[in-house]
């Protein structure tokens, strides 16, 4: 039995027990040979001899392994330990999106949007190879702190050609999600899957699913009885647009749902766009309606005589010639000349409208059949099934589209057109390949936007230039005019910090001419200025300009004050003292608060823009103020008391 700190098929250590399911273990596991983390996913033992679990199992691997793409687990090693199957996959440190939206939930409409896309573009892909999930659910998406979100489990997925599957087979997905068809017994689609997707967008939305209960069948039961209820009634912020994309997802009848992922992307990427802001709610009832599909018989069938009704036209005929001929008196020449032209009209009428529904026949209606996410060999396969032949066949770059598959037809599908029309197809020639532009010289952020927007991967390296200034790209390392697909390739830029910099040191302690050694051997240019100390010794660093450790490019200025020795009029300080009374104010009245007072004194030694005394006083009080000053300087004192001058001298002289 697989258990921590075995190795697995020689290089994969198993570090942790990081989940369960149904009937598998996950690990953390460490690859020895690539030196990366792994997930390790191991059938339980109780599994083991159960060939409809091992069969399912393998199935997974074997599904997911077809499967590239950034928005899906990818699966790098499937094998036996002992008797024991086991998988080994991409390792994602996040966590599922169940346990997100709980925490989270409900999630904002951009942000919903943003996750829905790159699920809609993993299933998409699926889709693209034949392969029905069988069991979207929220828990079998995993989602990080970027919001990336990948799809994993594909245990119970089926080809769309396999025609073996049981009807129990169909019900193995959560209840939760199971599509109305699926809870009746039908096999999964690419519909059923649609509509799996639609319920996980609603819970992202609204922060719990939408049909709950007490057992597995009710919930089932309310798939197919109950209308999903409104998004906007209880998140009002979710456009209208955005919730129309839930509602057709989520419609009862498979044919008015999204006919493929790509389809569905389309909808919800406008979503958010302002010129849907208005967009009246979608009603999957009456879309049904529409899309019921009917034969429209021919008009030649519609407009043919019956025999009864050729019997009475005859009959009537017969009764008019034989009162013509029984009238007693003669008719006027006139008169019947007037019948013989109406009749002959009458009949030259008939004439016309037989001609015109044998030269104008209405053939047959039939329905444009699902054509997207198909290989055009099959496209044509399936328009030929229903009576249609392959028209135009038009190539366009497609990021979702796999090369070679079906993007749309036209007319739509779903549209309703004559038997044996042409049906015009717009097939994927591969994803949208960008130029490489020559970056050398532009600004490193508008660059970075651009590719950003792009989708590249942007890495930035940075280095010293004597000639360009920071923040300039100074070389790339994709070849210009190369043309790359955005989606999967990094690009690195190198980008300009401006000239060589050199971390400035601690100066603190250095002579003077210990000062020039440094900047002559770092290249700087020494700027120096003197100043007496009375703490400093006569010849060495006072202060330095920059501070010890900031950046300081090659030929950049250092700027130093070294001591000239204590200051020559240091004698000649006289000391100056006054005292003031600060006179206490009660602000309630009563003498229960204090008052702050503040004392600002301009001397040798201060300034007045900081207090040399802040104290706070209940009572009237006496204050000492002393000045330091030189033969003719005058001091200057100021007294605050909460906030509020009180006093202020400005001629302190001795």
């Amino acid at each position: 039995m697989i258990s921590i700190g075995d190795k697995v098929g020689g290089r994969y250590k198993i570090i942790d027990h990081i989940g369960s399911g149904g009937m598998s273990n996950v690990y953390l596991g460490h690859d020895l040979i690539l030196n990366r983390f792994v997930a390790v996913k191991v059938l339980r033992f109780d599994f083991q001899d159960n060939k409809d679990s091992i069969r399912r199992f393998k199935r997974e691997a074997l599904s997911a392994a077809q499967l590239t793409h950034p928005n899906i687990v990818a699966v790098y090693d499937v094998d036996e330990e002992n008797g024991q199957q086991y998988i080994v996959m991409e390792y994602n440190d996040g966590e599922d999106l169940k346990d997100y939206i709980k925490k989270h939930g409900p999630i904002e409409p951009k942000r919903a949007v943003f996750i829905m896309k790159q699920l809609l573009e993993a299933l998409s892909l699926a889709h693209q190879n034949r392969i029905i999930h069988r069991d979207i659910k929220s828990q079998n998406v995993l989602i990080d702190h970027h919001d990336h979100v990948q799809l994993t489990d594909f245990g119970i997925a089926v080809a769309l050609s396999d025609t073996s599957v049981t009807q129990t087979n169909t019900l193995l997905g959560s209840v939760h999600y199971l599509s109305p068809e699926q809870a009746r017994g039908s096999r999964a689609t690419i519909q059923s899957d649609i509509y799996a997707l639609g319920i996980v967008m609603y819970e992202i939305l609204v922060g719990k699913v939408p049909f709950d209960g007490d057992s597995p069948v009710s919930i089932a039961l309310k798939h197919f009885q109950e209308d999903l209820p409104s998004i906007r009634s209880q998140i009002p912020q979710v456009p209208q647009a955005l919730e129309n994309v839930c509602l057709r997802a989520t419609a009862k009848n498979p044919a008015v749902r999204y006919k493929s992922c790509q389809e569905m992307y389309n909808d919800i990427s406008t979503a958010m766009d302002s010129k849907r802001k208005n967009e009246a709610k979608f009603d999957p009832k009456q879309q049904g309606k529409k899309n019921k599909v009917r034969v429209v018989k021919p008009v030649a069938e519609l407009l043919s005589e019956t025999k009864s009704q050729k019997d009475m036209r005859e009959r009537i005929k017969s009764q008019h010639l034989d009162k013509m001929t029984k009238a007693k008196k003669p008719v006027k020449t006139s008169r019947r000349r007037k019948v013989h032209y109406f009749l002959l009209a009458i009949l030259m009428m008939a004439m016309l409208g037989t001609l015109w529904v044998f030269l104008h026949p209405r053939s047959e209606q039939v329905e444009v059949p699902i054509l997207s996410q198909m290989t055009l060999k099959r496209a044509e396969e399936n328009l030929k099934e229903a009576g249609l032949t392959l028209g135009e066949i038009k190539k366009e770059k497609n990021d979702v589209v796999q090369k070679g598959y079906v993007i749309r037809s036209n007319p739509a599908e779903g549209k309703t057109v004559k038997k044996g029309s042409k049906v015009s197809l717009i097939v994927s020639s591969g994803k949208k390949l960008v130029t490489i532009e020559d970056y050398t010289g532009k600004s490193y952020s508008s660059v970075r936007k651009k590719l950003d927007k792009l989708g590249f991967n942007v890495e930035r390296y940075e280095e010293a230039s004597d000639n360009v200034k920071p923040g300039i790209i100074i070389d790339q390392d994709l070849k210009v005019g190369k043309k790359v697909d955005p989606h999967t390739t990094t690009i690195a830029l190198t980008v300009s910090t401006g000239l060589e910099s050199v971390s400035v040191a601690n100066l603190s302690g250095y002579s003077e001419q210990e000062v020039r050694d440094y900047a002559q051997n770092n290249g700087f240019d020494l700027k120096i200025s003197y100043a007496s100390s009375d703490e400093i010794e006569k010849g060495f660093l006072v202060s330095q300009n920059p501070e010890a450790g900031s950046p300081l490019p090659f030929g950049g200025t250092l700027s130093v004050v070294i001591s000239s020795g204590p200051s020559n009029d240091k004698k000649s300080l006289r000391t100056v003292q006054r005292w003031t009374r600060v006179s206490y104010l009660p602000k309630d009245g009563r003498g229960n608060s204090s008052n702050h007072i503040e004392v600002f004194i301009e001397d040798q030694n201060h300034k007045m823009n900081k207090p040399v005394q802040s104290l706070e006083i209940s009572e009237s009080t006496d204050i000492n103020l002393t000045f330091e000053l030189k033969p003719g300087q005058v001091g200057k004192y100021m007294i605050k008391r909460d906030g509020v001058i009180i006093e202020q001298n400005a001629n302190v002289t001795g």
